[in-house]
């Protein structure tokens, strides 16, 4: 008796450790469950960047336009 409950001991976490999800099984979206990890580290890595250089382009040509309204000039920002 001692035996079979130490080997039901022993074998439960590995037996139970084959139920979880495999990296190549269907997930959200239809991508697989390894491709979501990816994506979900991905976007972290992204907010963590703070804002894109797009962001950064469009905030310094408004930046651009304001000061050229208060100078009254005439050259344009770049679009």
């Amino acid at each position: 008796m001692t035996a079979r409950l130490r080997l039901v001991t022993i074998l439960l976490p590995v037996v139970l450790s084959a139920c979880g999800a495999n990296d190549n099984d269907p997930g959200p979206g239809g991508v697989t469950v390894g491709e979501a990890k990816a994506l979900d580290e991905a976007a972290e890595m992204l907010e963590k960047r703070g804002r894109s250089p797009a962001d950064a382009n469009a905030e310094q040509a408004e930046r651009l336009r304001q000061a050229q309204a208060q100078n009254g000039s005439d050259v344009h920002a770049p679009e």
